[in-house]
């Protein structure tokens, strides 16, 4: 049986997110045929301190200026050339590490630190190497690295992106944002699902998430909501921020709410809303596409989200609300104008691509076969 080694790490739940889709795509269209193993490479091949990147991550994700910067600093074909080939005799030996105790027949990196260091440590043992870029749009260079065998990508966008920064165009395929194929099931009827929830039948849903973490403003955009007293129930996901959800439970509540932990069970949740608001996700947007959802995006990380943003506006799918108050306005708008949030619905669902991960799947075993 065949291995196929995914190179992920927890900066942010979407790249661990991404490779399990993909996984779960391989396993319906081949299944039992491969054999699969995820690892974590900054967290156990990186020295420090990027090995504490898992905990570095969301406290620098919050600094919104520092981190536009650098990444505007850093986008660029000759400087991210430069920046890899400075880093690499630091990461070397442990790259070269993760190659010889996790033997795979393919590498698939769904993390864009892994796509210049590793191919170079792999020089003398040439495993085919496939970048899934997991950026939607507005894509960084060293998402594109001219030693990947093939570059999967989200969207035309960031096929441009990567011809820009240098990689010849039959190397880069569009195939869609890695989403688990859970969200493109039947799973019944929206009256049902609301009924199984213990859902208002008789108000619109207003699903609220902060990601896995429940970062974000949601404190704020709830107790605002709350305040207008919208005509809408609010479900609220916090993620792992107990926290978060003992002070929204202990609110003085004007309109139906439910408030949740973390869970598995997105695929139910957002299927049973009407509206969605969250911040602009390569994933939460891609999972919205695909469950027909009109977007209500209250924020977007600097850089690589903010062509989500825009891809999403574009596409008439939703609505950008960077502030409390315009967020408030924009689920009003939503909740009381059916016909504008089925305009906004159809949109988001044209714009879906359900297939993605299973097709992803097969642009793997593919390039697997072609290397022999």
């Amino acid at each position: 049986m065949k291995r196929i080694l995914f190179l992920f790490s927890d900066t942010g739940g979407g790249h661990r997110a991404s490779a399990n889709a993909i996984i779960e795509g391989l396993e319906l269209e081949y299944p039992g045929q491969y054999e699969t193993q995820m690892v974590d490479f900054l967290r156990y091949y990186s020295p420090p301190p990027l090995k504490y990147s898992p905990e570095i991550y969301p406290p620098l994700a919050k600094m919104k200026l520092v981190w536009k910067g650098a990444y505007a600093a850093s986008n660029g074909l000759k400087r991210n050339q430069f920046v890899n080939h400075v880093s690499y005799p630091a990461m070397a030996h442990l790259s070269k590490k993760l190659i010889e105790e996790n033997p795979a027949d393919i590498i698939v990196s769904v993390h864009h630190f892994a796509n210049w260091i590793i191919p170079r440590a792999m020089k003398r043992n040439p495993t085919p190497f496939v970048t899934v870029v997991t950026d939607m749009v507005s894509t960084h260079a060293i998402w594109y690295s001219p030693t990947a065998d093939l570059i999967i990508v989200p969207t035309m966008q960031a096929r441009n992106r990567g011809i820009r920064f240098g990689i010849e165009p039959d190397k880069l395929v569009v195939i869609g944002q890695p989403v688990s194929p859970v969200f493109s099931q039947d799973i019944g009827p929206k009256e049902k699902l609301r009924a199984d929830l213990g859902w208002e039948p008789d108000r619109p849903v207003a699903l609220l998430v902060g990601g896995g973490d429940g970062m974000g403003p949601l404190r704020k955009l709830v107790r605002s909501i709350n305040e207008a007293e919208l005509p809408v129930t609010l479900a609220v996901i916090c993620g792992r921020n107990e926290t978060l959800a003992h002070d929204l439970e202990s609110l003085e509540w004007k309109i139906p709410h439910h408030i949740y932990g973390f869970t598995t069970e997105m695929p139910k949740y957002m299927k049973a809303a009407d509206i969605f608001v969250t911040k602009a996700g390569p994933g939460s947007v891609s999972e919205a596409f695909i469950c027909g959802l009109p977007i209500v995006m209250y924020s977007c990380m600097p850089g690589q989200e903010e062509g989500n943003v825009d891809y999403v506006l574009d596409g008439g799918a939703g609505i950008w609300a960077p502030k409390a108050k315009s967020t408030v306005e924009a689920v009003r708008q939503l909740a009381t104008d059916h016909a504008m949030r089925k305009e906004y619905a159809t949109a988001s669902a044209n714009l879906a691509r359900p297939d993605a991960a299973r097709g992803i799947a097969r642009a793997i075993v593919g390039q697997l076969e072609a290397s022999g």
